[in-house]
């Protein structure tokens, strides 16, 4: 089994946090959308080659897995 290297990436806005994990070999992930009352919104996104010129066009900048997974796990 081979394992899928993933990237993240993150943008805060006024009243909530959007974290973005992108799969770099088949431009899958995932978006978790933080709203201030701590509720997590989770979808599933296929993305096109160009998703890493997107995301710097829209601002996101890295973040650690660690972020990530925490809010999808509900543990932050």
């Amino acid at each position: 089994m081979k394992d899928t290297i993933a990237q993240y990436f993150k943008r805060v806005f006024d009243d909530y946090k959007v974290l973005v994990k992108v799969n770099q070999e088949d431009f899958t992930g995932t978006e978790l959308i933080i709203h201030p009352d701590g509720k997590v919104e989770k979808t599933d996104l296929d993305f096109d080659e160009e998703i890493f010129e997107d995301l710097a066009e829209d601002e996101f900048t890295p973040c650690s897995p660690l972020e990530f997974n925490l809010h999808l796990k509900g543990l932050s």
